[in-house]
């Protein structure tokens, strides 16, 4: 899409909001776009009074979708795009490529999932689906409210409130294609004060599927509790707790990707993981036009892995640049059985915080202040060893391990990181005017990581202990502006950023030099209520990074992080809907181009690789989701999804090219009487061969597609059929 979107999205913004103000408008913000949301502002706030590119799923559209995945969910939303890696294990794109990097911030009811400095791709995992009430997304830089990590955007679970009366859920449905069944069920009721409300889910994919080596499970329950404690103060408190094990099947070279999509080679990877998260929160009216909100978080996680992404050929005793040994004063070791070797880890996370928040209405400014303060003290204890894979040759298969740690000393770990993250922000929203709404505010975020070694350190063992300290303050401009009753434009500039990871720190033998990466972000964007009852939903931005730090692959299974340069994302998202008497549609649609503005760097070598002015990768032109439903009897719906993720680059050098795809999915439900509902999916449609994340390690030279492009299959057609039981009201 090059020279598609050639205008500044600066230019564009500040040429909105001035054209907005000079247009005739109907002094009053539309009742029809006065859709509620609170991630955009950490308060609820008027959809319309939102300066940001923000977009949410309520409980009754992912009701009535019958999503198998949290991707399904917020894929929904156009300029989303959760990555499915199989088992809930994903990696996102936001206004940036389809990446595992550490530019989002996770969140459950405004608190991070994850402390600074543990981010994991995978983390929306560790949510209770059947527990949430709905979801918001904020796109683009949102770290003056969220802090770190905050840049492609932020993803706001939010759990599920009690019910006045009593009711209760149970559901199930089964998919034989992927081996999956899944459990859902809850109850939820209010006595007097206290109201609570229990959700539980638990799923299992058996390992004889379409895929080899896929099994998984996972149980997690919510159990949430609100209190009133007097007309002006209530509580809220939340446990949620989840227990995942998957299998890892990994990805595939090319050829068996073409052939044999449901081939694993490998046959003893895994992922565990287990977490808790507790909250208490206090929220009461301390002054008057004043609510203060105070919550108590605490974290307790466990992560174990044996990552199929570490195991890699370590090359022949002839070839020295695919030596086991990462140290040049360690003898290379050469492993029996096909010269292959691996990794094993546990990555543990403890967190004890408070997050104080207090909103006050300034009534002769018509404006809201809206302050507070985020302190999170975390431990974060690192282990890990090597190992020895057996390989079979003939099938290419890794069938066997023993540990490693003796002969090949140089990957093992055993530390801990302590984590202080002290935050204080403010924002400020005000109206000049009944149709134009100003907000301003920002965050100022310290940052300290202070490592210990648990073994000697050296050239095998990891670095030396240290403190090391980082800050930022993310500032953030935004405007609205009432058109007429059914449309509003809104302007934003706001500033992201990513202080390094304690694993890109202290993960290898080296402290590499990371500084935070930056982003500053600019986008303007239209809501409308179309005189057709056509909802719409748009926005024009750009994302520009500097310092961004990625991870730079050498060769298939062995990388580095480096500060790469400067980075732009720029694009176009667009949301349509309508609701008719026996028909509605939808359709997300995301047009983007991610440069590489500036990026060189040398391999371990010293040779030098810029690739600047090329196209990210796993950076899609385009993305586009879409369903259109029919009602043919009161009680009944068919629905048709289309899912079109168009190409994008394999590799930085731009010259292996994944064509993209086109998914057909169609969901038909049926009402009966008493609460009860049947309904069946059938996914991928026309049974379309596909990747969910393809890579190559090419950049010059031969090109061996067979042994440089990777591939994760996406799942062949599959039917799932589901019956729900609803008691009362959800």
């Amino acid at each position: 899409m090059k020279n598609s979107l050639s205008l500044s999205p600066l230019s564009l913004a500040v040429f909105g909001l001035f054209a907005s103000i000079s247009a005739a408008a109907v002094a009053q913000t539309a009742p029809a776009l006065d859709t509620i949301v609170v991630s955009g502002s950490r308060s609820e706030t008027k959809l319309s009074e939102t300066p940001v590119s923000i977009g949410a799923v309520s409980r009754a559209q992912w009701d009535a979708d019958k999503p198998k995945s949290v991707g399904e969910i917020i894929n929904r939303i156009p300029g989303v795009h959760w990555n499915d890696l199989g088992n809930e294990q994903h990696s996102m794109a936001i206004r940036q490529p389809i990446s595992t990097n550490a530019v989002y911030q996770y969140l459950e009811d405004g608190i991070p999932i994850r402390p600074l400095g543990v981010f994991n791709h995978n983390a929306l995992n560790e949510n209770n689906m059947n527990g949430s009430g709905g979801v918001e997304v904020v796109k683009g830089a949102a770290s003056s409210l969220y802090g770190s990590n905050a840049v492609g955007g932020a993803v706001n679970f939010l759990t599920q409130k009690p019910s006045r009366t009593p009711t209760g859920y149970v559901g199930i449905r089964h998919d034989n294609t992927d081996g999956f069944t899944r459990v859902d069920s809850g109850a939820s009721s209010t006595w007097g004060d206290l109201g609570l409300r229990f959700s539980h889910y638990s799923s299992q994919r058996d390992a004889n599927n379409w895929q080899q080596y896929s099994g998984g499970k996972k149980d997690s329950f919510t159990l949430r509790g609100d209190y009133n404690l007097g007309d002006k103060s209530w509580l809220r408190a939340s446990l949620v707790h989840t227990h995942l094990d998957s299998d890892t099947p990994g990805s595939l070279f090319e050829n068996d990707f073409r052939s044999n999509p449901g081939k694993s080679i490998n046959t003893f990877t895994w992922r565990k993981d287990k977490t808790t998260r507790a909250n208490l929160a206090w929220e009461g009216e301390t002054t008057q036009g004043g609510l203060t909100t105070v919550t108590l978080f605490a974290r307790n996680n466990d992560h174990g892995q044996l990552p199929n992404y570490t195991i890699k050929n370590c090359g022949a005793p002839t070839d020295p640049s695919k030596r086991c040994a990462a140290s040049s004063a360690q003898p290379a070791t050469y492993l029996p059985n096909g010269f292959v070797a691996g990794t094993i880890n546990n990555n543990h996370v403890e967190s004890l915080g408070v997050d104080v928040k207090h909103e006050q209405k300034l009534d002769w400014l018509r404006a809201r202040l809206v302050t507070g303060v985020y302190i999170d003290r975390s431990q974060n204890d690192y282990v890990s060893d090597n190992l020895a894979v057996v390989r079979d040759v003939p099938t290419g298969r890794y069938v066997s391990y023993t540990l490693n740690s003796v002969a090949n000393p140089s990957g093992v770990r055993n530390y801990g990181a302590g984590i202080a993250n002290d935050a204080a922000f403010a924002q400020l929203e005000f109206s000049p005017s009944e149709r134009l709404r100003l907000v301003a505010g920002g965050r100022y975020d310290s940052i300290r990581y202070d490592f210990k070694n648990n073994l000697t350190p050296g050239a095998n063992y990891g670095a030396a202990n240290e403190v090391r300290g980082f800050a930022k303050f993310s500032p953030k401009l935004g405007a609205t502006y009432a058109l007429s009753p059914t449309s509003s434009l809104y302007s934003n500039l706001s500033m992201g950023f990513t202080p390094p990871e304690v694993s890109q720190l202290y993960g290898k033998t080296a402290i590499p030099e990371l500084n935070s990466a930056t982003y500053d972000n600019v986008e303007v964007g239209w809501r409308a209520l179309l005189p057709s009852g056509i909802r719409l939903d748009s926005a024009l931005y750009q994302l520009s990074g500097k310092d961004t730090i990625v991870s730079y692959t050498s060769a298939i299974g062995d990388s580095y992080n480096k500060n790469a340069g400067n980075t732009r994302s720029r694009g176009l998202e667009l949301s349509l809907n309508q609701e008719l008497r026996a028909w509605d549609w939808r359709v997300g649609a995301t047009w983007a181009e991610h440069t590489f503005v500036s990026y060189r760097v040398s391999d371990k070598v010293g040779a030098i690789e810029d690739y600047s002015g090329k196209d990210m990768p796993q950076a899609p032109n385009h993305t586009i989701t879409a369903q259109v439903g029919w009602k043919f009897t009161p009680a009944s719906r068919v629905a048709l999804g289309l899912v079109k993720q168009g190409s994008y680059w394999m590799n930085n050098a731009n010259t292996v090219r994944y064509a993209g795809h086109t998914l057909l999915n169609l969901t038909a439900s049926h009402k009966l009487s008493d609460g009860w509902e049947v309904w069946g999916q059938v996914r991928n449609l026309t049974d379309k061969l596909y990747s969910d994340n393809a890579s190559s390690s090419y950049k010059s030279g031969a090109y061996t597609p067979n042994t440089q492009n990777t591939y994760a299959a996406g799942a062949p057609r599959s039917v799932m059929l589901g019956v729900t039981k609803h008691l009362g009201q959800r």
